[in-house]
């Protein structure tokens, strides 16, 4: 047990790593810096999960992988890739982590394990608008400033988030995840891929274990749902508290809790280890 506590808390630089096909430490991991994939933010990169040492939808995240590189015309070698996070889970043994995927311009791939999020009870989120780039779309590439730059937006304003809305009023997704949210007749719903968010892979599980319609959603909509919450590899289904002034005082509320225990249940079909509460 002992050991066990002491890889829990190593710091994520001692983590292992792939890269270009050899095992070493996060913190020993480098690239040129004439890569484009750094100087550019030129290239794609997968996230996903695994628990109790058994990788969860890892065929599902490298298809969508070799769509953002057939769009962002980047080659893109499956068979190396999963190697190398076969690799990587065998270094952790039977341990739960997150797999980054990154494939970038200078043909450099990079297999890295990350701790867990630590989960952050209920998301505060604030509406920050942004523009969809179409030539990107569905398209899950390192150029995720734009992103970043959201959150701090959040950030500064005291929020957990940002829930990204268009410069027409309609809401998108959280900067790093798909947005459900119930509407006032208590239906579950997401908006539409229509509005050029990204096919989320546990977006996918969640509608294949719930019925769930693809409704667009204005701001006013979200401020006036009955609950809502995140959905994305790294944070699973994550309640929201608040979305700007409107508090969700009894969140987690009902389906909410059902997408919680719906995508537990297909963690534990697809894995056989039952994700903690």
């Amino acid at each position: 047990m002992a050991a066990r506590n002491e890889r829990q808390v190593r710091p994520p630089e001692a983590f292992p790593a792939v890269v270009g096909g050899r095992l070493g430490t996060v913190g020993e991991a480098t690239i040129p810096a004439s890569d484009e994939g750094l100087l550019r933010g030129d290239g794609a990169f997968e996230l996903l999960r695994v628990y109790d040492g058994r990788p969860f939808a890892l065929a599902e995240h490298l298809d969508r992988l070799e769509r953002t590189c057939v769009t962002i015309r980047l080659s893109c070698d499956r068979r190396a890739i999963e190697h190398d996070v076969a690799t990587l889970v065998a270094a952790m043994a039977t341990e739960s982590f997150a797999v980054r995927i990154v494939l970038t311009r200078g043909g450099r791939r990079l297999i890295l394990a990350e701790p867990v999020p630590a989960s952050a009870g209920l998301l505060r989120l604030a509406f920050v608008v942004d523009t969809p780039r179409r030539v990107l779309a569905a398209a899950k590439t390192l150029s995720y400033a734009g992103n970043m730059l959201a959150r701090r937006l959040a950030t500064e304003r005291g929020f957990d988030e940002a829930l990204l809305v268009s410069p027409q009023g309609r809401v998108l997704e959280v900067q790093t995840a798909s947005f459900f949210y119930v509407d006032t007749d208590g239906v579950l719903c997401t908006p539409p891929l229509a509005e050029e968010i990204l096919d989320s892979i546990t977006r996918r599980v969640l509608f294949g274990r719930l019925p769930v319609e693809e409704r667009p959603c204005t701001r006013e909509g979200a401020l006036a749902c009955r609950e809502a919450f995140a959905a994305s590899a790294a944070r699973e289904v994550q309640p929201v508290g608040a979305i700007e002034d409107r508090v969700f005082g009894d969140a987690p509320g009902p389906l909410t809790r059902a997408a919680q225990d719906a995508f537990r249940q297909e963690v534990e079909l697809a894995t056989g280890v039952r994700p903690p509460r």
